[in-house]
C-alpha cells in the first residue's frame, strides 16, 4: 500500500489542518502507533494509528470559532478595494448580548482566525470565523457534504423547468451542480439549500432559469443556525455546539 504524507492524512481523517499537523508534528505531538514522530514530511501507510497527545489536545480546546451575523457590504475574507473584511465587526461592542458563553472577548483572539467559507459582498446572514483546521476542513474541505441553507427574494419570470434544474440539472463552470433542494416559500422567496460553494453559486443558477435575485441571507450552516443573533453582531460557537 502506498505511503501517504503524515500531514495529509492528519487533514483527511479530520484530525487538524494541513498547517496544524506540521506545527503538532515539529513539537512532537503526534504519535503513529504509539510513537511520536517529529521530522516533517514523514510518510506512512494509511492503516495506520495516528493520535494526538495531550498538548496537542489542550491546543485544540483553546481554538475559538465566531458565529457572524454579516451585513452586506463586507467582505468574507481579506479587504478588497474600499470594501471592509467581516472580522473587523468582531468586537466587545458587537457582541451578542445574549451570548451565553463564558469566554471574554480579548482582541487577540482574532489571531489566526479565517472565514470558513465566503459569503458575498451583497449578501448577508451567517458566517463562521475560527481557528480550529477541524472546523474549517468540515465546512470546506473538498470532500464537505454540510448542508447552508439560504433564504432568497428573486424577481423576473421562471423558466417552464426552471424550480426542477434549480434542484438539479445545470452547469457552472463546465461542470455540474450537486443535488440542491430548492423551494418556494412565497411568490418571491425561495429556499435553497446546498451541498456546495462555488463563487455567487445561486445568484449565477438564478440567472440560467430567468431569475434575477434581489436579496440573500444565509440562515444555516449544518446544524447551526442564525437564528435571532442581530445583523452585524456576533457569539462564540459553544463547546455544546457542532455542525
Amino acid at each position: 500500500m502506498e505511503k501517504i504524507r503524515l500531514s495529509k492524512l492528519m487533514s483527511e481523517q479530520g484530525l487538524c489542518s494541513r498547517r496544524e499537523a506540521d506545527n503538532y508534528i515539529e513539537h512532537g505531538w503526534v504519535l503513529v502507533d504509539g510513537k511520536p514522530v517529529t521530522e516533517l514530511g514523514t510518510k506512512i501507510s494509511p492503516t495506520q494509528r495516528i493520535t494526538l497527545n495531550r498538548s496537542a489536545q489542550a491546543q485544540q480546546q483553546t481554538r475559538i470559532t465566531i458565529l457572524l451575523n454579516k451585513p452586506v457590504g463586507f467582505v468574507s475574507g481579506q479587504a478588497e478595494g474600499n470594501h471592509k473584511p467581516a472580522i473587523m465587526l468582531i468586537t466587545n461592542a458587537t457582541r451578542f448580548t445574549h451570548d451565553s458563553s463564558p469566554l471574554a472577548f480579548h482582541p487577540m483572539q482574532l489571531k489566526g482566525m479565517a472565514p470558513a467559507g465566503r459569503l458575498d459582498i451583497d449578501s448577508h446572514g451567517l458566517l463562521v470565523l475560527t481557528q480550529d483546521g477541524r472546523i474549517a476542513k468540515k465546512l470546506i474541505g473538498e470532500n464537505s457534504s454540510i448542508e447552508k441553507e439560504y433564504l432568497v427574494r428573486v424577481q423576473g419570470k421562471i423558466s417552464a423547468n426552471g424550480l426542477s434544474l434549480l434542484n438539479h440539472g445545470l452547469k457552472l463552470d463546465g461542470e455540474p451542480l450537486k443535488h440542491a433542494q430548492v423551494s418556494w416559500l412565497n411568490n418571491d422567496q425561495l429556499r435553497f439549500i446546498l451541498h456546495e460553494g462555488k463563487k455567487r453559486q445561486i445568484r449565477r443558477m438564478c440567472e440560467l432559469v430567468g431569475l434575477k435575485v434581489t436579496g440573500l441571507k444565509r440562515v444555516r450552516i449544518g446544524k447551526i443556525k442564525l437564528g435571532d443573533l442581530p445583523r452585524g453582531q456576533w457569539r462564540y460557537l459553544h463547546q455544546n455546539e457542532s455542525f
